[in-house]
């Protein structure tokens, strides 16, 4: 492989390379996007390690009451005569500070963001499955008939009729009629929210059905599944990639909206947004407990679109070199 490289530089012809090795070499040229997924990396590394560390082996203990210890801003030391050692923060210092019970809050923090994220992605988990089920069935059988209408006819239009609800207020009335839980936070957000990934893919399998390689597999008696499983959805499935990264983004946006309302993950389960909610009456007193959490939403909504951008272009046939 190294000497087909060798010899094709040599004679002055672009080295060949994998598909995926293409859209790598397109991404890392948008050096935001890149720096984003790098971050993007590093902050699920640390959600793994939060959620260990609050959870399992507990050295941050996000639950743990130090009242004499409250509203103590960013790295200030443990010199507490009054709490037990025992109870002492992990190295003797409130690395974030601590919140109006004297929670730590780079504790709850580690805890928040390993719930934030597993929503996010359980969420877009559950659009996407949703997405590629009806755009696919829409995309493949939409020219069957079921009585005067075909099937693309009522999916799509169920389609339209979702995308006219206010899908924030539509999830804020479906989480006030039901008990708050993680679980639901998570089925509600990824119900209402697979719409657009139903349009690209049933865009994407109105094209490809009608290439060689489908029809060709239609005239050897393959099972329909198959063709559809295995040969149209990893063509299909770029847009829907792309499309999934930025809701992920939006996933967290909305469950931080949630619990900042009050309707989302409760007490004591830390988010961003329950975080971010429970220091908005001490923003002049305890800044901290508000502008940790809302940057941190910030940021990580801000690498999830960069990231999403980038892929898209990468994704994109028309910026490939040469074309």
């Amino acid at each position: 492989m190294t000497e087909t490289k060798n010899t094709q530089m040599v004679e002055g012809l672009k080295p060949t390379a994998s598909l995926f090795e293409e859209r790598w070499d397109i991404f890392k040229r948008n050096h935001l996007a890149y720096f984003s997924f790098i971050f993007l990396m590093v902050l699920f590394i640390f959600a793994i390690i939060g959620k260990i560390l609050t959870r399992w082996v507990v050295l941050f203990d996000p639950k743990l009451v130090r009242l004499p210890e409250k509203f103590l801003p960013p790295l200030t030391p443990f010199t507490s005569k009054i709490i037990p050692t025992e109870e002492a923060p992990m190295f003797n210092m409130y690395i974030l500070g601590t919140d109006e019970l004297g929670r730590d809050l780079f504790a709850r923090m580690l805890e928040g963001t390993s719930v934030s994220l597993t929503v996010g992605f359980i969420a877009v988990s559950i659009s996407i499955f949703l997405g590629i089920l009806f755009g696919g069935t829409a995309g493949y059988y939409g020219k069957l008939r079921w009585g005067f209408l075909t099937i693309d006819t009522i999916i799509m239009r169920f389609v339209d009729i979702m995308l006219c609800f206010p899908t924030f207020f539509l999830i804020l009335t479906v989480v006030a009629l039901l008990p708050p839980s993680i679980y639901n936070i998570m089925i509600i957000i990824g119900l209402t929210s697979w719409m657009g990934t139903a349009r690209f893919v049933r865009a994407e399998f109105l094209s490809l059905r009608e290439l060689d390689y489908v029809t060709a597999a239609r005239s050897q008696a393959i099972p329909e599944w198959r063709i559809i499983l295995i040969h149209m959805v990893p063509n299909a499935i770029a847009p829907v990639l792309v499309s999934a990264t930025i809701g992920v983004a939006t996933a967290i946006l909305t469950e931080s909206s949630l619990s900042f309302l009050g309707f989302g993950v409760q007490p004591p389960d830390a988010t961003w947004g329950n975080i971010l909610s429970d220091g908005k009456q001490f923003i002049f007193d305890a800044p901290w407990i508000t502008f940790i959490p809302g940057f941190s939403i910030l940021f990580v909504v801000l690498a999830f679109n960069l990231c999403g951008e980038g892929m898209r272009e990468a994704f994109n046939p028309k910026l490939k070199e040469g074309v």
